[in-house]
């Protein structure tokens, strides 16, 4: 349980979601990382470059700093890492259990709010678009590839949200092992 506490503070240090674009004229790509606290890519110029496009098709700028989800993710990620050092302490197997629920209920929803997020920046375009393209919406695909005019798109989890997996799995596994411990010591 201590490990699966653990594991959920290497999102701080990798991301979460990757967004890759292609196109005649990135060839090798545009990489997008989001993190819990921040959103980067492969090179120091990669958002302002994604902005860059945005604006061609109408989409707002992706300003880091506006998106609220950003500031309290990292609290929320210290918060049940915490959490799940003191279930570890507790040694109580519903406990366990709760954390993992508490944790996919936060993967469900972390999920759900990265869906409204591509929605809003693919469908809310502005009409002083320079390149308008009547019923085209520029929204990335959630999980997947999807081609976006001349762009291909292609969205999937990153680093971050492996460790996340794996975390609760782990806590998965501490329930298990506490559960077979209190049976074979009950009989």
């Amino acid at each position: 349980m201590i490990l699966a506490a653990l594991l959920l503070l290497l999102l701080f240090l990798f991301p979460i979601w990757s967004i890759t674009l292609l196109a005649p004229q990135y060839p090798q790509g545009i990489t997008m990382y989001i993190w819990i606290n921040k959103i980067t890519g492969e090179e120091p110029g990669t958002l302002q470059n994604i902005n860059i496009l945005n604006h061609y098709v109408g989409m707002k700028v992706i300003q880091p700093d506006a998106i609220p989800e950003l500031q309290y993710f990292p609290w929320i990620i210290g918060a049940m890492s915490f959490l799940g050092l003191l279930a570890a302490f507790f040694q109580r197997r519903r406990i366990f259990l709760a954390w993992v629920g508490i944790l996919l209920l936060l993967a469900v929803l972390g999920v759900y709010d990265f869906y409204l997020w591509e929605y809003d920046y693919g469908h809310n375009l502005s009409p002083a678009a320079p390149i308008k393209v009547p019923g085209m919406a520029y929204q990335p695909p959630l999980f997947g590839k999807k081609i976006l005019l001349n762009f291909v798109a292609y969205s999937y989890p990153a680093l971050g949200s492996l460790f996340f997996g794996l975390a609760s799995l782990l806590g998965l596994a501490a329930f298990r092992i506490r559960t077979r411990h209190l049976k074979s010591h009950t009989r």
